[in-house]
């Protein structure tokens, strides 16, 4: 099928959709190389940069960890694209870059792999445990939970847990242990462990030639601001307004890849810097397409760019959007469900009782 194709033709056909593509998964070596380079070496170079002005008793130099934490991010990303084979042709190539890369980015690089693929097998299903992703509960769900999980369920939504405490947690600490794989065999534990001994002989490196509270002072900062810019990203990628929720008799996988996933349609830099993960929509439905070819994919075909699209500053009231109302179809916040239900019990609270006298209607008898 040529790039000439008409819209037409593929309107509403997400699986169309994928067949157009899939000639679009083959990566270039050379540029998956270049890419590595461009990214690693400023990474290096910034950190080193960060601890001498540092060490030099200049605190202004910590500045310089948010450039490097967007190159972390970038990092994390090439090693995404290697837990879905896309970066190199050859499986080994892709599995190596990746359990190397995931020593910097503190990701057990297997473990994350297999979780990866179940959150891409079960994105937006309602009747399925969320791995890998944002729970996320229905209107009716919630409302049948006790006031106790109901107060749970709004602390974990909150904006400070989920990008402060949140991704801290995840790259500190639940990285460390296969939680929720602890009974699924060797692979979790491997993945976990080797990670674990791996960094710690890097950072013991490290430390040995900068000094523990200087390599601390460095890459803490580091480390957070990244962690809080991947959470964000992968946040936004499928909790937007709009985005696709069903239960299992309706549930469809090109359906939810499609329509489930945003296009984040941010400025140039930060899209390079997140190595284009914001065309997610494309990235879903055939996720064997390298990051630095999916520009591509919008250049050939510009109508996918209005799928799913948010601008930056529509992403930011994405915050408050907490629950799915099946009624509606969308996410709503915590504040639209109440006054919704203030607004249900009002009407039915004026409305009169079938079959009663009008005196116990609340009404005169004339």
């Amino acid at each position: 099928m040529s790039v000439e194709t008409s819209s037409v033709d593929r309107a509403g056909d997400p699986q169309a959709w994928r067949r157009l593509l899939v000639r679009y998964r083959e990566p270039r070596i050379m540029r998956s190389l270049a890419e590595i380079v461009v990214t690693a070496v400023p990474f290096a170079f910034l950190w080193t940069l960060t601890w001498i002005a540092v060490s030099a008793g200049y605190w202004v130099g910590l500045v310089l960890a948010l450039p490097a934490a967007g190159f972390l991010v970038r990092l994390f990303m090439i090693q995404h694209d290697c837990s879905h084979g896309s970066f190199f042709r050859s499986r080994p190539a892709n599995n190596w870059v990746g359990r190397v890369i995931g020593v910097l980015t503190l990701t057990p690089y297997d473990l994350w792999r297999h979780s990866h693929a179940i959150h891409h097998a079960s994105s937006g299903h309602l009747d399925r445990p969320s791995v890998g992703g944002i729970d996320t509960l229905t209107v009716r769900e919630y409302q049948g939970l006790s006031w106790h999980h109901r107060l749970r369920y709004r602390l974990y939504r909150h904006p400070l847990v989920l990008f402060g405490i949140g991704p801290a947690y995840i790259f500190l600490l639940d990285h460390r242990l296969p939680v929720g794989f602890m009974r699924s065999g060797w692979m979790p534990w491997v993945s976990t462990m080797s990670t674990n001994m791996a960094i710690i002989v890097v950072a013991a490196g490290v430390i040995w030639l900068v000094g523990v509270g200087d390599f601390l002072l460095v890459q803490l900062p580091i480390t957070l601001l990244a962690s809080v810019m991947g959470v964000w990203l992968f946040y936004v990628q499928h909790q937007f307004e709009e985005t696709y929720w069903e239960h299992e008799d309706q549930w469809e996988f090109h359906e939810a890849a499609f329509r489930g996933s945003s296009h984040y349609a941010l400025p140039g830099m930060l899209r390079w810097f997140s190595a284009n993960i914001g065309v997610h929509h494309v990235h879903h439905l055939c996720s064997r397409i390298p990051s630095y070819r999916l520009g591509e994919v919008l250049r050939d075909y510009p109508e996918l760019r209005g799928v799913g699209r948010i601008t930056l500053r529509q992403s930011l009231a994405a915050v408050s959007l907490a629950l799915w109302d099946e009624r509606q179809r969308r996410l709503i916040s915590f504040r639209e469900r109440n006054e919704t239900q203030s607004a249900t019990l009002s009407i039915a609270a004026r409305a009169p009782a079938v079959g009663q006298p009008e005196w116990q209607q609340g009404r005169r008898c004339d």
